[in-house]
């Protein structure tokens, strides 16, 4: 992790050099570079080995996904959305910049990441893989992915009656789509079959729900000190939440349940070149923060 991570962040800070206008292009790196474990392009990285590729195939759509995932916390923080002060253990973007730069850093990281994948993948790299990869990125971001999961979730603030499977469709579409389109397209990158992509596909979308489940978990177990942004704001806020409809215990259990199911995607694989796959499931599992 701590080696794929130190390559990723290099590779993320060449991304934007300090150009004119230098106010956006800061504010970009503000929170780009802001720190976070990385787990989006780690595990797209990953996955690129895990089929036999070189895991410089995949570099570009591993900063890519991280540049989205940064975009999204962005937007997410504002005023309008969640309205949140404190962000990787530093002020949000808005609270920095003001909210006008936060949103056109936000937009901007968005459009490079694509531009970042077209221009900088292997030409090594089949057209029609990079291709493919791309829609998936733009497919986890859109209106069937994270702005779904997004605008569901702010309709169902306060909301007595949303039950489990409108809270699973929130949060696979706010964050497992996004989480699964990394290890989707590092897959694809790494020249991995049909079989293979959907395996991983499967891997990823446990994952990514599990990641939920424990930020969820955590949310109400951990101060803001140790989670480096506002605790029990979903609390406050009236949020669904597995331990609101399932219990502490029970939100502890289903993670549990998830953590089984990813590793079974994994069995068909090389066990040494999916051992980081694996530690991932069992990483987010047992994460404090």
């Amino acid at each position: 992790m701590l080696t794929k991570a130190a390559l990723v962040n290099a590779a993320l800070d060449q991304s934007i050099p300090l150009a004119r206008p230098l106010k956006i292009h800061e504010a970009m790196r503000y929170s780009l570079l802001a720190g976070g474990k990385r787990v989006r392009p780690v595990l797209c990285l990953a996955a690129c080995e895990m089929v036999g590729g070189d895991q410089s195939l995949a570099l570009p759509m591993a900063c890519a996904t991280e540049m989205v995932h940064t975009m999204s916390l962005i937007h997410d923080d504002l005023p309008c959305m969640d309205d949140d002060d404190l962000r990787r253990g530093l002020p949000t973007s808005h609270k920095k910049y003001g909210e006008d730069t936060a949103i056109l850093a936000g937009d901007a990281l968005l459009s490079l990441s694509f531009e970042h994948v077209a221009t900088r993948t292997p030409s090594s790299v089949s057209p029609d893989r990079v291709v493919r990869a791309i829609a998936e990125l733009g497919s986890a971001v859109g209106s069937a992915g994270l702005v779904a999961g997004q605008i569901v979730d702010i309709a169902s603030e306060g909301d007595v009656d949303v039950t489990l499977e409108d809270l699973e469709y929130i949060h696979i579409h706010k964050t497992a789509r996004l989480l699964e389109a990394a290890v989707v397209c590092g897959a694809i990158l790494g020249g991995a079959d049909d079989e293979s992509v959907e395996k991983v596909r499967r891997y990823a979308l446990r994952v990514g729900l599990l990641f939920q489940v424990v930020d969820d978990i955590l949310d109400v177990t951990r101060s803001s000190e140790e989670l480096g942004k506002t605790a029990g704001k979903d609390l406050a806020s009236d949020k669904a939440t597995y331990p609101k409809l399932l219990g502490l215990d029970g939100a502890r259990r289903f993670a549990a349940e998830l953590v089984g199911q990813a590793c079974e995607e994994l069995a068909g694989f090389d066990p040494v070149k999916a051992a980081p796959l694996y530690h991932f499931a069992n990483y987010i599992a047992t994460r404090q923060n």
